[in-house]
């Protein structure tokens, strides 16, 4: 499969946080900050989905380790697999975690497990920085990769949410002004539902961005858990 369109340009940015930054706030400026607040809502919504202990996780785009340090400090016993593009964020990620929880390089549109070997897969502002097509192998991928009843979990930006629109008004004013931004892909609510239903998915949800979870607060990005058959 085709590798990751923007590698080279990920890179740069987390080279330029690394010289401008000290390294743990550089690490967490390249996952978009909140590094602990962030990641404990996406555990929150992990358990939500039913995450439990015994459970395999992979992690797609798993950056410096946000989502995996929540997991590891709420002492879950879990096989996670964290993957990312960028060496220096797997790194990082691996520093945070227990010795147990596996990060790998991994630059294709693609799930490096077994088929029918994870419990849950989840892609947090991920989805968000792809094309739809890259997003719909990542999918598709997912469904090969999932246990019977097993689950996605991914967030997305869509036009229905108000607060979604902010981000929309910034990547216009930045192609406006010429100035050099990472590509934010809005995927509306009913072309998931389709994507799912043509690869076979039994059951789909949504929460809102403000929607909160097990006592939390909201993530931002909306959210859609896919159920396989």
């Amino acid at each position: 499969m085709a590798q990751f369109h923007f590698v080279e340009d990920y890179e740069r940015l987390v080279e330029h946080l690394l010289r401008t930054y000290p390294r743990d706030e550089a690490m967490a400026r390249a996952v978009g900050g909140g590094y602990r607040e962030i990641g404990e809502i996406e555990r929150n919504i992990l358990q939500y989905a039913g995450l439990g202990n015994g459970m395999s996780v992979v992690d797609i785009g798993c950056g410096s380790g946000r989502l995996a340090y929540a997991l590891a400090t709420a002492a879950m016993q879990i096989d996670y697999l964290g993957t990312d593009i960028v060496t220096a964020l797997l790194d990082y990620a691996a520093e945070k975690c227990p010795p147990h929880y596996r990060f790998k390089l991994h630059r294709h549109l693609s799930i490096p497990v077994a088929s029918a070997s994870s419990d849950m897969i989840c892609a947090f502002s991920v989805f968000t920085h792809l094309l739809h097509h890259e997003s719909y192998l990542y999918i598709e991928d997912a469904c090969r990769a999932l246990k019977p009843k097993g689950k996605l979990i991914f967030s997305f930006l869509e036009f229905a949410d108000p607060g979604h629109w902010r981000v929309f008004e910034d990547t216009v004013e930045a192609q406006r002004s010429a100035v050099p931004t990472h590509l934010n892909s809005f995927i509306e609510r009913s072309a998931i539902s389709v994507w799912a239903s043509h690869l076979g998915f039994a059951e789909t949800e949504f929460l809102k961005g403000s929607d909160r979870v097990l006592g939390g607060k909201g993530l931002g990005q909306a959210v859609a858990i896919l159920t396989r058959p």
